[in-house]
């Protein structure tokens, strides 16, 4: 385990509620439901939301959907993942310690992120294809738009491909199929529009942190070939700085309110020109 992940999983869990949360859920391998957590710690549900979200972005606990039920259960090779890291920084010996052949030791956070504009052909398209290629195994990349159009401008994808990006999966869809209860669960959504066209978001739920990055529309540019070409390439190379920025965040040590702010100065003072 890299020794900035295993700063940022401490970081999450010193805490003495998320410590009697995760000592809970050790205690039931098949995990529990929210409010049993509640009931046994005595937290009310907004709270317990907000420590499960904490030890679910450092990948300590997972969710699964029973039903109409969450179930939070904790991660064993994460567990054993981070006492391996923190026995080896102390300078002990673990080699002669049995793994388990089904175990997954690694420690990875994934996080959703979801990119939305109005007809997910061109920004959005770029920022899901950014994050899918550099953001591999920690970003869960998602992209839609509230009208979505036919299909990605042949540009964007022509561009996309002269950068190495895979665009064999790539179309334009609707946030309809990003939200409800059949739906991964959006840890960040960005707006990348000027505006949405007088569209109202939809609900991506109380914990998802949302942001704004505005940038001018690629299909709106009418210049000659040169000059579309020039804007294209401006867009992507922002969305690019704005995403590596975001990447670099210290998620375990900010709360929801902190990321929120962070995530929308990154789209201050980084407009395209």
């Amino acid at each position: 385990m890299e020794l900035k992940l295993t700063a940022e999983i401490l970081a999450a869990i010193a805490q003495e509620t998320r410590l009697d949360l995760l000592r809970q859920l050790i205690a039931a391998p098949s995990g529990m439901a929210a409010g049993d957590l509640a009931a046994a710690l005595h937290v009310p549900a907004s709270t317990l939301s907000f420590h499960l979200a904490a030890l679910e972005r450092v990948g300590m606990i997972f969710p699964t959907r029973h039903g109409r039920s969450i179930i939070h259960a904790v991660r064993p090779g994460a567990l054993r993942g981070l006492i391996r890291a923190v026995t080896e920084l102390c300078g002990g010996d673990l080699s002669h310690l049995p793994t388990p052949a089904n175990e997954d030791d690694r420690m990875i956070p994934a996080f959703n992120v979801l990119f939305v504009c109005t007809h997910n052909a061109a920004r959005s398209i770029m920022a899901e294809s950014i994050l899918t290629k550099i953001g591999a195994g920690r970003f869960h990349a998602y992209s839609a738009g509230s009208a979505p159009g036919v299909a990605p401008l042949p540009a964007v994808i022509t561009k996309l491909a002269s950068l190495g990006h895979d665009v064999s999966r790539l179309a334009s869809k609707s946030w309809d199929r990003v939200t409800g209860p059949a739906a991964p669960r959006m840890d960040f959504v960005i707006a990348l529009c000027d505006t949405l066209a007088g569209q109202s978001c939809p609900d991506f739920g109380a914990l998802s942190v949302t942001g704004a990055w505005p940038l001018p529309d690629p299909a709106k540019f009418h210049g000659n070939p040169a000059e579309q070409a020039t804007m294209l390439n401006e867009v992507y190379a922002s969305l690019r700085r704005r995403i590596e920025i975001f990447m670099s965040l210290p998620f375990a040590t900010l709360d929801r309110m902190a990321l929120k702010a962070r995530l929308d100065e990154i789209g201050v003072g980084m407009q395209v020109a």
